[in-house]
């Protein structure tokens, strides 16, 4: 995001403090937010989606429209947002867990992941994401798709986020 400066100059604006005052409006509107350190970041405040009930995944059951909620998918899929970001996956050695080629997967970084979870990381200086599985006190990234074989760290490993979420487009 742009420094009250950077605004300044961008809207033409005769001081930092109108800036400030048009990010403040920003932030009361819910489009913008600041994170730990006080800098802005979006909030992506949008028209949600109507949550128009529940459907079943096996046997068919009869349709009932009812209005539940609104929400964005931001609402939804991102728990703390100045703390994430979106990556395209490419490759196939998570589609077991139901990540494919093309999908985007949600990292949420600042949090230390648990057994099991899928994390981003950074071993021996390539990125993946991988289950997180810690064995002892070794640690290994597992991968689910069976041809590729499990990942053990010769030299370093940095976990650079837990993957919150993963989202497909169809067309």
């Amino acid at each position: 995001m742009p420094s009250y400066s950077e605004l300044a100059a961008l809207f033409k604006f005769a001081s930092k403090q109108a800036a400030y005052r048009l990010a403040q409006r920003l932030i009361d509107e819910g489009i913008l937010g600041r994170d730990d350190k006080g800098r802005l970041v979006p909030r992506f405040a949008q028209a949600g989606l109507t949550l128009a009930g529940y459907v079943q995944a096996g046997f068919p059951s009869p349709a009932e429209e009812e209005l539940i909620d609104t929400l964005t998918l931001d609402q939804y899929l991102v728990r703390r947002p100045e703390a994430s970001f979106l990556l395209k996956v490419s490759g196939d050695s998570m589609i077991d867990a139901g990540i494919l080629p093309g999908d985007i997967v949600i990292v949420e970084r600042g949090r230390s992941p648990k057994n099991g979870e899928i994390v981003l990381a950074e071993v021996d200086r390539e990125w993946t994401i991988k289950y997180y599985k810690k064995e002892g006190g070794r640690v290994a990234l597992v991968p689910a798709n069976p041809k590729y074989t499990v990942l053990y760290p010769r030299e370093e490993l940095q976990i650079a986020g837990v993957v919150s979420a993963a989202v497909r487009r169809y067309r």
